[in-house]
C-alpha cells in the first residue's frame, strides 16, 4: 500500500473535514497539470499517506479526469487505492501474461513549494476491472516520497475492500502480484481505520 485517495467535492472543506475527525490538518500538495485535480496530504505511517482530491476550479479546460467519479461526487468517499512498486514495466508484463488490459504507464507530475518536481509512472488495470482495483505506481527518485514531508500525527491500522464479487478482485490482485483483504458485501466500498490524535476514525 503507497496511499489511499479520499475523494470530496470541495478540497478546502475536505482538508477541514479531516482536520475535525483526527486532529490533524493535511497540507496543500499542488494542482495535477492537465489532469483537472488539486489535492492534499497526511503521512499515515512510513511510506504510507492519505491523498485528499477534489476537482480543481483552475482547470476547467483539462482534457480528462483522473477519477472521473469527482465530477458527480456529492460526500467524501475512498474512491481508489495505490500500490507502490519500483518497476511499471515489471506490473505491465504480469498483466498482459494475465490477459488484464492496462492504461499506461502514465507520466505524472506536481510542482513542490520548494521549486523541485514530483514525479512519477502509474498503470491503471482497464479489462477486466471489478471496482475496489488498485492503481499502481512508481515515484521518480528525484523527490521525497510524498508521505515524507506531509503532516504526522496519524497511522493506518487497517484497510478492507467489500466486494460483490471477492474472487473475482482477489484473482486479479494476485495476477498483478497485490493482496488486500475482502469481504463479501452488497455493494463495493473502500474501508480504512487510522489511528488519530483523536482516536480510531473510519474512512470509507
Amino acid at each position: 500500500m503507497d496511499h489511499l485517495v479520499l475523494g470530496v467535492p470541495d478540497l478546502q472543506r475536505g482538508i477541514e473535514l479531516v482536520e475535525r475527525q483526527t486532529g490533524v490538518r493535511a497540507q496543500f500538495g499542488g494542482q495535477h497539470p492537465g489532469r483537472g485535480t488539486h489535492n492534499a496530504l497526511l503521512a499515515l505511517g512510513g511510506r504510507q499517506y492519505l491523498e485528499i482530491i477534489a476537482i480543481d476550479p483552475g482547470q476547467t479546460d483539462a482534457p480528462g479526469l483522473l477519477f472521473p467519479e469527482l465530477g458527480t461526487l456529492r460526500e467524501p468517499r475512498l474512491i481508489a487505492w495505490a500500490i507502490a512498486v519500483d518497476s511499471i514495466d515489471a506490473v505491465a508484463q504480469r498483466a498482459r501474461a494475465a490477459s488484464i488490459g492496462t492504461v499506461g504507464p502514465l507520466d505524472g507530475s506536481r510542482a513542490l513549494a520548494d521549486g523541485s518536481l514530483l514525479t512519477w509512472k502509474t498503470l491503471r488495470i482497464a479489462d477486466p476491472h471489478p471496482e475496489g482495483v488498485p492503481f499502481f505506481i512508481a515515484w521518480g527518485k528525484d523527490a521525497a516520497h510524498p508521505s515524507q514531508g506531509s503532516p504526522a500525527g496519524c497511522r493506518l491500522t487497517a484497510f478492507e475492500i467489500e466486494h460483490t464479487e471477492p474472487e473475482k478482485l482477489r484473482r486479479v490482485l494476485q495476477s498483478l502480484g497485490g493482496e488486500a483483504t475482502i469481504t463479501p458485501a452488497s455493494r463495493v466500498r473502500l474501508k480504512a481505520r487510522l489511528e488519530t490524535p483523536k482516536g480510531a476514525v473510519d474512512l470509507g
